[in-house]
């Protein structure tokens, strides 16, 4: 299955956004072997930087550091599928300033909602950062039911356990960009959800 040609935009409502940076993965995948999906916030102002662009991208260089702080043995996003883990992003075009309006948020969420419906066997979300967040809510709302993540700083609200039809939600913070490798609080919270996420998929407490 090659999930660019499942889902997308047609229509591009949104304003507070780059239409020429979207982005859906554009990778064949079988659905199936999928057990934790990775959602970060938009797509990069340069596709070379997406998570499966070739040549080293600055979204595989952060994401493969996050799983090597986890304790995974992996050097490649390539690597990182194959431990199960599918990556993707909340919002599908790039942004224009530091946040993203809530409008934008919602109307992506759909496109959002059906990619995830395209992996049966997932067992757990990670969600990396606020939008991602908010978008997850927004579906389960949708749903009715009602808001997986409580309001709150995120590092207040990490480690409690929260469920997203019946998977497990896992709120963390943005692995995708150079500002992972600044904050270093930030980046050990990333280390221990996407531990956590492997653990659970592996069956360890």
């Amino acid at each position: 299955m090659r999930v660019s040609e499942c889902v997308g935009c047609t229509a591009f409502p949104c304003q507070d956004v780059r239409h020429e940076c979207y982005i859906v993965p554009d990778i064949d995948i079988q659905p199936a072997d999928v057990s934790i999906v990775l959602i970060s916030e938009a797509a990069p102002a340069d596709a070379g930087d997406y998570y499966y662009a070739k040549d080293g991208p600055l979204f595989e260089q952060t994401t493969v550091q996050a799983f090597k702080d986890a304790g995974a043995d992996v050097s490649s996003i390539q690597e990182i599928l194959g431990l199960g883990v599918y990556l993707t992003t909340a919002v599908k075009c790039g942004k224009t300033g530091y946040g993203i309006k809530a409008a934008t948020i919602v109307e992506c969420s759909f496109i959002l909602e059906k990619e995830l419906l395209l992996f049966p066997n997932v067992q757990a979300f990670l969600l990396m950062g606020d939008v991602a967040i908010r978008a997850i809510n927004y579906i389960a709302r949708r749903a009715g039911e009602g808001r997986v993540i409580p309001a709150g700083s995120t590092y207040k609200i990490r480690g409690a356990e929260y469920l997203f039809g019946g998977r497990r939600a896992f709120p963390s913070y943005l692995q995708a960009g150079p500002s992972f490798f600044i904050e270093k609080s930030k980046r050990q919270m990333i280390a221990q959800d996407i531990a956590a996420a492997l653990r659970l998929v592996e069956g360890h407490p």
